[in-house]
């Protein structure tokens, strides 16, 4: 086949994916409802309607900007204008000076935008809960009160009058439908960059990071970069709608470019609307702004603030009766209807990823070595001098009693903390012994775990779940589709894999977590009592699934206190009583070891097993 006959082979599959995607109900009746924005202000032809839907399109395209950063990453910023301003700014400085066109100069602000973010973002996403959200208010009230004091800058308290340059090059019309026209453009571009990061493995990481840090970081997630990749993001989107509304109102001053109150406005739309979807803000807009402006413009200057009232009021309403907010309370039925319309209904490609090839050979050769770790909390030593070996292809058991120091030492041989003293070496895919040392650079070497307490991202289905841990080694989405169906059919989840994670009993959440674990492929498999608190029945299944996984070519250790399913399935057993190693053998040696019947079997253990 030519070159030329391939390129128009792709060319005319790529058109028929388009066409397909254009028949999707959820597709076009999306681009019908978006459509209403134009025509309806059309239809009415009055210049105070118009003013009501460009002040739409502006806040619900900031909304969905925030929603990013605030509800796919969960990181509540409140500083957020603080972008906006500087890309308003930005645009009206060049132009005054430089006479560059705000087309050209909104990129430039959104570029500077992006680079604050990354300064603001870095330090900050060190903090938790409320705290995070004050730093943010903190860097844009010392923003604001910078372009109060830089008067020759800024204008200071006096503000800053956009030159009035009429035409398209300089975004300043007459014609009011023609600033609908390019708002409606920002919040089609906000919109989709949201939709296609929701859809992409970024989106994943995001909220895997905002449901559960730590398994996020087992399943091979840099928290902080992809954060930082969020807020780059969402501060380039604000800063270009900060730079249309400035030319907008053709008026800038710090009190309105760099408001407090704009920025609990725009994040509580996407609240109203539904945190960490895609239409959410945008509904959430929709509801509230049309109410406040007709408000103000029907009573004039009596109604002073009063559009802080019908947020308010509109917010309390929401989160007492809707604490979902809108898509996520009728989002699944409103989506189930449109499914029924023409074209619906989802497929699988049933496309699979290709399996692990099992590892071949007898289980000699070492694949970790944990040489005197110590592990000290101020005055408490939980793991003293600790030396294990992992021999590849083997199962370990590591048991002891309650406080003993186990999950510590998974901790320190899976990078979720760094030992006082001690290495952690693992064999990488070179076959040379490395040490790495944060838990996402263990987990992309091949370190999965899994945890005591159950960590499951809550609000993703449980082959979304498993997705999260594909996306380490598959980077597209449909290739870590197939892969998580994969695992899924392994661990007998398949028939649930629509339902959402916080659904499942704990005998299913068990599995998932082992499921998601084993989706980032790993060569060793840490296993933190995956039996504990499961039904017999449960329990044989997770036993038969253990040995599946090592027949793979996965080496496996685990934890556990069910002594029966441990000693059936370990190749060898570490007993650990008070953060020391005190035997360690084949099962049949250890449990008739003197030390480790006196500090965990006991004697009921030894008469029962007639040792």
């Amino acid at each position: 086949m030519t070159a030329k006959a391939i390129s128009s082979a792709a060319t005319s599959q790529k058109r028929s994916s388009f066409l397909t995607q254009l028949a999707n109900p959820r597709v076009y009746c999306a681009l019908l409802a978006l459509s209403l924005i134009l025509i309806v202000p059309a239809v009415i032809d009055s210049p105070f309607v118009v003013h009501v839907f460009v002040t739409i399109c502006v806040f619900a395209a900031l909304s969905t900007a925030w929603n990013i950063v605030g509800g796919y990453a969960g990181q509540l910023s409140l500083g957020h204008t603080v972008f906006y301003g500087i890309g308003g700014y930005t645009t009206a400085l060049l132009i005054q000076h430089f006479g560059i066109s705000p087309w050209l100069g909104m990129w430039a602000g959104a570029a500077l935008s992006a680079l604050v973010g990354i300064g603001i973002g870095y330090p900050c996403f060190r903090l938790r809960g409320p705290f995070f959200s004050l730093a943010t208010i903190a860097f844009l009230e010392v923003v604001r009160l910078l372009s109060i004091h830089f008067t020759g800058v800024t204008g200071g308290a006096a503000g800053l009058i956009v030159p009035l340059n009429l035409g398209w090059a300089w975004m300043i019309f007459e014609d009011k439908f023609n600033y609908l026209y390019i708002a409606f453009g920002l919040l089609l571009l906000t919109l989709i960059v949201s939709w296609a990061i929701r859809n992409s493995r970024l989106g994943f990481y995001l909220t895997a990071v905002r449901e559960r840090e730590d398994a996020a970081l087992a399943a091979g997630v840099n928290n902080t970069n992809v954060k930082l990749k969020a807020v780059m993001i969402s501060a380039a989107l604000t800063s270009l709608v900060g730079s249309f509304h400035a030319m907008y109102m053709t008026f800038l001053e710090p009190a309105t470019m760099f408001s407090l109150a704009t920025s609990i406005e725009i994040a509580m739309f996407s609240l109203i609307g539904g945190l960490g979807t895609v239409v959410g803000p945008l509904l959430g807009t929709v509801l509230v702004v049309p109410i406040a402006e007709l408000a103000r413009g029907w009573l004039g200057a009596s109604a002073n603030g009063l559009h802080g009232f019908v947020y308010g009021t509109v917010l309390v309403i929401i989160t007492l009766t809707l604490p979902g907010g809108l898509v996520g309370t009728f989002g699944n039925r409103v989506g189930g209807w449109i499914d029924r319309l023409p074209g619906g209904g989802r497929r699988d490609d049933g496309r699979e990823a290709p399996a692990q090839r099992p590892i071949t050979g007898e289980p000699v050769k070492p694949i970790l070595e944990a040489k005197n770790l110590v592990m000290k909390f101020g005055g408490l030593t939980a793991t003293d001098n600790v030396s294990v070996t992992l021999l590849r292809g083997e199962i370990l058991g590591i048991i002891g009693p309650n406080g003993a120091g186990k999950t510590t030492l998974f901790s320190q041989i899976s990078g979720f903390l760094q030992p006082t003293s001690g290495t952690v070496g693992i064999v990488g895919p070179d076959g040379s012994m490395t040490s790495p040392t944060s838990a996402d650079e263990f987990a992309r070497l091949g370190v999965g775990r899994t945890f005591q307490i159950v960590q499951p991202f809550g609000k993703l289905t449980v082959l979304e779940n498993i997705m999260v841990g594909a996306f380490m080694r598959h980077p597209k989405v449909d290739d870590a589709r197939a892969a998580a169906l994969r695992v899924a059919r392994l661990v007998g989840l398949d028939d649930i894999k629509d339902v959402e994670a916080r659904n499942l009993p704990i005998g299913g959440l068990k599995r998932l977590e082992v499921a998601r674990t084993l989706a980032t492929e790993p060569s060793i498999l840490l296993l933190d009592e995956v039996m504990a608190g499961q039904s017999q029945s449960d329990t044989q299944k997770m036993v038969n699934l253990v040995r599946t996984i090592r027949d793979t070519g996965v080496t496996v250790i685990a934890i556990e206190h069910n002594m029966q399913a441990i000693m059936s399935l370990s190749d060898r057993i570490v007993v650990i009583d008070s953060g020391r190693v005190i035997a360690q053998g084949n099962p049949q040696e250890v449990v008739k070891d003197r030390r480790v019947i006196e500090a965990y079997l006991g004697e009921d253990f030894v008469d029962a097993q007639g040792i």
